[in-house]
């Protein structure tokens, strides 16, 4: 008798139904409303593919057949390895891989301050996120105030290489960066040939709700396909504002947007990876805010995932963050149903744990509590297993015998796989005697305190003095002589 196979747990928010008719108003969007690209060259090379296009107007329409071709050469999985090139991470499928998200500008101090991130608060949090087994690539999830923003997207690539082994979700502020990012890539592998072969980095491409492709976006999409670096597509249709009010139409906008960027890429180099992706979100009009941590907002992300599953892509989303401002009970369980959902629906790239305040601010604290829901939420889609033939009947006799099954061969092999151990960060032990022990942002405080003090890692010297070299480089047209001092 063969074992019953494990069932994974899973997340539907939408019907069969609805999917079908999402996708067919998509492709009315594409082909009858069309989209703006404000990128010369994106349109061109739409137009040399048979689309209809209209140079003065900065507009594209796509035929369903055209997409549906891209849609067929898109690849549906892809790896991307770690900065020394041996370990990757697949994304596709099943598989889901959480990373800090970008890109905030404030940090929350421990003693609960929030002031202008720095470089030095980057290198903590790489370095942080190097000792978090359930977190699994590291991001550009910063902004340093202390260098000009014109060089911060290669500048956060260049640091986050320097501190951290795991793969990096990053991204562009300038087109004019892309060769510098390039170079980078190219130094750490050992050539642009070996970058590309193995690439290291997702690169964000965010169109602007509804239906424009800027010329910032269309060149990165453009870039990456051309280079074979994965891009990430993140489509950002705010409920009500720039996106219609339903979360249906919502979802119509964000397939559509995401299927012009693929189409985009493939049309530049067929089997060219792309995830597909965003962080559409739901508006609260009562103040025009955006809560990335509502349960609204996390509904509209496992609907598109399911939409973007249906088309097979990989698939990322912004969830396990927070609106509050501090880490307190609002960030516990507005990250926690993020997490949970996102693993649920499968999501294989989700950014955002760490996050606070609107996806403004990063809280190092927070991140290591993050990363314990993170492997709890690993343990939930791992399933209940069937392990032997019989469940328990085997094992009962020697158990009534001792009363227990304490002592029990199985017990003793089994119980750390059965249930997630967590770390020193919660805490499941009694109440000590006079008092309740420290809080979960105490006990957090001091394993971040430990972690950083664990040895780091370090890229190669020849090769720093090589990043060093690119990024002075670079970043004299800004007025940059010198790299900031790092504090410890």
């Amino acid at each position: 008798m063969s074992l019953v196979p494990t069932f994974r747990p899973r997340i539907q928010m939408i019907s069969r139904e609805m999917i079908d008719r999402i996708i067919d108003e998509a492709f009315e969007v594409l082909s009858d409303i069309g989209l703006q690209f404000e990128h010369p060259k994106a349109l061109a090379i739409l137009g040399e593919h048979g689309q209809k296009i209209d140079k003065a107007a900065e507009r594209a329409w796509l035929s369903r057949g055209f997409v549906e071709k891209a849609i067929e050469s898109a690849p549906k999985s892809f790896k991307i390895w770690n900065v020394s090139g041996d370990s990757s991470i697949e994304v596709g499928g099943d598989s889901v891989t959480y990373d800090p998200g970008s890109a905030a500008i404030k940090m929350l101090d421990p003693d609960g301050r929030v002031r202008p991130s720095t470089s030095s608060d980057y290198i903590r949090l790489a370095r942080l996120v190097q000792h978090l087994p359930h977190i699994r690539a590291n991001s550009t999830s910063l902004v340093p105030s202390d260098v000009p923003i014109e060089v911060s997207d290669f500048y956060r690539l260049y640091l986050a290489v320097q501190n951290c082994n795991k793969p990096v979700i990053t991204g562009l502020f300038r087109e004019e960066s892309f060769p510098a990012m390039l170079e980078i890539l190219g130094v750490i592998r050992g050539s642009a040939k070996e970058a590309s072969e193995k690439p290291l980095a997702i690169f964000d491409a965010c169109p602007s709700s509804p239906l424009r492709w800027s010329i910032l976006t269309s060149e990165s999409i453009m870039e990456c396909a051309r280079h074979n670096l994965p891009s990430e597509i993140i489509s950002v249709p705010l409920t009500g504002a720039t996106g219609p009010v339903t979360f249906s139409g919502t979802l119509v906008v964000h397939t559509a947007e995401n299927l012009a960027g693929i189409a985009l890429a493939q049309a530049v180099r067929p089997g060219a990876p792309v995830v597909y992706g965003g962080a559409p979100c739901l508006m609260d009009m009562r103040a025009g805010q955006t809560p990335f941590g509502s349960l609204e907002t996390y509904m509209i992300d496992c609907a598109y995932a399911q939409i973007g599953k249906t088309f097979g892509f990989p698939i990322h989303s912004y969830m396990g963050l927070s609106d509050s401002k501090l880490v307190d009970a609002q960030a516990g369980y507005e990250s926690g149903m993020g997490v949970m959902f996102a693993a649920l629906a499968g999501v294989n790239i989700v950014s955002g744990v760490g996050i606070l305040d609107f996806i403004t601010c990063q809280s190092l604290e927070k991140l290591v509590i993050d990363n314990e829901l993170c492997g709890m939420a690993y343990r939930l889609i791992e399933g209940i297993r069937h392990r032997h033939e019989k469940m328990a009947i085997d094992f009962l006799p020697d158990a009534v015998k001792a009363g227990h099954f304490l002592g029990h061969p199985t017990t003793l092999k089994l119980f750390r796989e059965e249930g997630y151990m967590p770390g020193k960060v919660v805490d499941r032990s009694s109440a000590p005697q006079g008092g309740r022990g420290p809080s979960d942002y105490q006990r957090a405080q001091e394993r971040v305190k430990e972690l950083l003090a664990q040895e780091p890692f370090r890229l190669a010297e020849d090769k720093v003095k090589e990043l060093d070299r690119i990024v002075l480089r670079e970043a004299k047209e800004f007025g940059m002589e010198a790299l900031p001092a790092f504090a410890g």
